[in-house]
C-alpha cells in the first residue's frame, strides 16, 4: 500500500491530506468474500460438494452458489443451467478448489459448494456477486 504525505504548495498554498491507496483491488475482493464466507460457515446452513449442491438445488434450497475457478467446465456449465432454473446466484470463486476448502475452513478441496441461509452474513446481497 502506498501513503502519500501532506505535501504543502507555496504556489498555490493548498495541502494534500494523507490518504491510502490500494495496490490490488482483486485481493481486496477477494479478502471480503473469504470473510463473508467465513461468517456463513459459523452462522449459516451451507452444502459442500457436487452432489449436495446439486441435490439443494433441484430442492430449490440453495440460495447462492460459489464455484471455484478450477471446476470442470461440463459441471460448471451444468451448475449453472440449475442454479439458472432454481433462481440461484451464482459465484465464480477466483482461487482454485485447495482455495475454497481453506476459506471454508477444511482441509481439502472443495469445488463448489451451496448457500442455504446466509446466517449474520451479507453474502447474498454483497455488490461483488
Amino acid at each position: 500500500m502506498c501513503i502519500r504525505d501532506r505535501v504543502s504548495t507555496q504556489s498555490t498554498g493548498t495541502i494534500r491530506k494523507a490518504t491510502m491507496v490500494s495496490a490490488k483491488k482483486s485481493k481486496k475482493g477477494a479478502e471480503s468474500i473469504n470473510s463473508r464466507l467465513q461468517l456463513v460457515i459459523k452462522s449459516g446452513k451451507y452444502s459442500l460438494g457436487y452432489k449436495s449442491t446439486l441435490k439443494c438445488l433441484r430442492a430449490g434450497k440453495a440460495k447462492l452458489v460459489l464455484i471455484s475457478a478450477n471446476c470442470p467446465p461440463l459441471r460448471k456449465s451444468e451448475l449453472e443451467y440449475y442454479s439458472m432454473l432454481s433462481k440461484a446466484s451464482v459465484h465464480h470463486y477466483n482461487g482454485a478448489n485447495n482455495d475454497l476448502g481453506t476459506a471454508c475452513g477444511r482441509y481439502f478441496g472443495v469445488s463448489c459448494l451451496a448457500i442455504i441461509e446466509a446466517g449474520d452474513s451479507d453474502i447474498l446481497n454483497a455488490k461483488g456477486n
